[in-house]
């Protein structure tokens, strides 16, 4: 028993001598590039009367960098919802001029496109020879499609006459779309609409210019005044003017041209000078309509960004690959300037926009408009 005792106490002495007080230094653990936790630890002798005093960890985290602010574009071209479309409309369902499309612009921030249709009950006929009413409940279409915005400014806005012009802007308005390019007078029509969206201001501008119609019908006769309603002539001093005004108060500044010959697929020079007076005058995009057909596109060092024409996307009566083949340009903008696009193919079935695969049945397409382009 005294030989154990001995050992026991010859422990307690040897412990007691190791245990001098250490000084901990802190250590760091680095767990993301963005974040260190450091980490004191103070360690009292073990024969002290105190007990361990432990600081607890201190985080030290940097800010993440705030996100660029970007948004995504779904742009198509022309959408006419009479004829055939607007009878199918209603014994079918609205849903169904968009369904082989839909994934494509809903997925979008916005989604714009021209109305290239008045949407009413009844009006009053205009002396031409085309003349395109849908019915009301095509609005619904629009809205299952996921549009935002369209634009007003065209050859058959006022197909119908004022009173199905007045129509058509309040079904959009009550749908919640925005539209640009007509109203019951100058002010109206040409007014930029602005939208606000994920930390970025985009202002829409729409206008249109287009030649005198095969029946003799003069467009141009449809520019709105102070006391007619009508729409938004383009002409290049207007435009740059119109840009000009607006630009200082937003990020971006984006015009919607009705222009050019139909079924040539390269644009003429009214489109190019309106275009280009857009662009110099500080827009961003201008994005072309009405030939029925695709035309390229041209994309500047800056990230300025032209779509001649994005051809038919809902349309009946038309015959011929030219004007069933058309597209979704679907486009990224940051602060500045356009940073990303790209196309989704798509044929025209029955009226009805199918999209393809842009690496098979659809690359077809895809080699089209770039060969337009260069």
């Amino acid at each position: 028993m005294r030989r154990l005792s001995f050992w026991i106490l010859l422990g307690i002495i040897l412990a007691a001598c190791g245990s001098s007080t250490p000084t901990t230094e802190p250590s760091q653990l680095a767990l993301a590039p963005t974040a260190t936790i450091a980490v004191t630890v103070t360690a009292a002798p073990t024969n002290s009367p105190e007990p361990t005093s432990t600081t607890l960890p201190t985080v030290t985290t940097e800010p993440s960098p705030t996100p660029e602010p970007k948004i995504e574009l779904a742009v198509v071209g022309d959408i006419m919802l009479a004829r055939s479309i607007g009878e199918r409309i209603l014994s079918d369902s609205p849903e169904q001029p968009f369904a082989g499309v839909r994934d494509e612009l809903v997925n979008a921030d916005l989604t714009i496109g021209n109305l290239e249709t008045a949407i009413a009950d009844a009006g009053e006929p205009a002396p031409k020879a085309y003349r395109f009413l849908a019915p009301p409940e095509s609005v619904d279409s629009l809205s299952d499609a996921g549009f935002d915005l369209v634009s007003l400014a065209n050859n058959h806005s006022l197909d119908w006459g004022e009173s199905a012009l007045s129509e058509t802007i309040g079904l959009l308005n009550e749908a919640e779309i925005a539209n640009v390019g007509a109203g019951m007078n100058a002010e109206q029509a040409y007014r930029p609409v602005i939208i606000e969206k994920h930390g970025l201001r985009l202002a829409f501008l729409a206008y249109v210019n287009v030649p005198v119609e095969r029946g003799g019908f003069v467009t141009e006769s449809w520019t709105a005044t102070a006391e007619q309603a009508g729409l938004a002539w383009a002409e290049p001093a207007v435009i740059a003017a119109d840009v000009a005004a607006i630009r200082p108060s937003v990020d971006h500044v984006i015009i919607l041209l009705h222009s050019g010959y139909e079924g040539i697929d390269q644009p003429n020079e009214i489109q190019r000078s309106n275009a280009y007076a857009a662009l110099d005058a500080g827009a961003t995009l201008v994005l072309g309509a009405h030939p029925h057909v695709l035309q390229g596109y041209e994309a500047r060092p800056n990230g300025q960004f032209i779509a001649w024409s994005l051809g038919n996307f809902v349309f009946d009566g038309f015959d011929g690959t030219p004007s069933l083949d058309s597209a979704i340009l679907h486009l990224t903008l940051d602060k500045t300037r356009v940073i990303a696009s790209r196309w989704t193919p798509v044929r025209l079935i029955d009226g009805y926009p199918q999209a393809l695969d842009p690496t098979t049945d659809g690359a077809y397409i895809i080699e089209k408009i770039e060969q337009l382009s260069n």
